[in-house]
């Protein structure tokens, strides 16, 4: 809810409403939002409770910065993983193909959700447990931040040949390129990030 956006950066986060809503009782909901807190996506404030975080500008800046080194961790791992040119072929690649029609009907929402997914099946295959949760995390936060590295004009396209290259080098089992690639690619996600925002200021 917080990630699509139907609880707003700094909304409250009522137990009671959302008790209701999933029909729960309070007590998962409240270690549920304890939870969220620990991992960034809620702020708890004494004797007030829990609200959706303001991501800025700034809190993207090192969230983009951990995801680059993170990332090339996870491709780097993944190169060397038992077959990756089958792991490419069946999963990356049905959902590069997704990507590309997401991004041919203008969806960018739907191709966001499936970026998504193309950069999770990387954490998870990676072979370290510990990566893949914190850089989801990392994702999530992406997700609900100020502004959107798609949305500068030209981005998407070059995001898909980025990704392109990171299925190469993964499939030819490159861990040097894939590593690299990967780094390349959210570097690039953070500058276009960055010129969205000047352009929004603007």
């Amino acid at each position: 809810m917080i990630i699509d956006g139907a609880l707003a950066p700094g909304s409250k986060v009522i137990v009671r409403t959302l008790a209701e809503q999933l029909r729960l009782s309070a007590t998962p909901i409240k270690a549920a939002l304890a939870a969220l807190e620990r991992d960034g996506f809620l702020t708890g404030i004494a004797h007030r409770g829990y609200f959706v975080p303001q991501v800025s500008a700034q809190d993207m800046r090192e969230i983009y910065e951990l995801r680059e080194v993170l990332d090339g961790i996870a491709a780097r791992n993944a190169a060397v993983m038992p077959d990756p040119a089958a792991f490419v072929r069946d999963v990356l690649t049905p959902l590069y193909d997704e990507q590309l029609v997401r991004a041919e009907r203008g969806d960018g929402a739907g191709y966001t959700d499936v970026d998504m997914e193309f950069h999770r099946a990387i954490w998870r295959v990676s072979g370290n447990s510990r990566l893949a949760q914190v850089t989801d995390n990392l994702g999530g936060q992406v997700r609900f931040g100020a502004g959107s590295s798609r949305q500068l004009p030209g981005r998407i396209p070059q995001a898909l040949r980025e990704h392109l290259s990171i299925m190469q080098a993964l499939a030819a089992g490159d861990a040097a390129r894939a590593e690299r690639e990967s780094r390349a690619h959210v570097r690039r996600a953070a500058a276009a990030f960055e010129k969205t925002v000047r352009r929004t200021i603007g």
